[in-house]
């Protein structure tokens, strides 16, 4: 089992930013990516951004490229989510997945049904 605990998610102006992290505990070892997800009101929850934990490659959403960036701090067990340049429209409930099913090396994990574990969610809100 793996456990996950987002937090750093709050309110902020349309242009700043946030730092999100993900703190994973149990049995991380097992852990093949982390994903971050978001979900606003009435819509499906969509990917953002993923780390491959055996090579820290990265794959994100074309709506989040080069404005958020995934990172991962291997002796803490926790994956950020630095999110600059916020547009209103990146309002959500930000969540962390992770994943013990394995595919194959280059596999991307981005679809939610490749993650078995989910945190609780942290708030993101952008006011224009």
């Amino acid at each position: 089992q793996v456990q996950l605990v987002e937090s750093g998610g709050g309110l902020v102006q349309a242009g700043g930013s946030l730092r999100l992290s993900c703190a994973a505990s149990g049995h991380t070892f097992t852990n093949y990516a982390t994903g971050w997800f978001r979900q606003a009101p009435g819509k499906e929850r969509e990917f953002v951004a993923t780390i491959r934990w055996s090579d820290g490659r990265t794959y994100y959403a074309d709506i989040v490229k080069g404005r958020f960036t995934i990172s991962r701090d291997n002796a803490e067990n926790t994956v950020y989510l630095q999110m600059n340049s916020l547009k209103p429209e990146d309002t959500a409930v930000y969540l962390c997945a992770g994943t013990q099913q394995y595919y194959s090396a280059n596999h991307v994990y981005t679809n939610t049904n490749e993650y078995g574990y989910w945190g609780q969610g942290t708030q993101v809100t952008v006011s224009s």
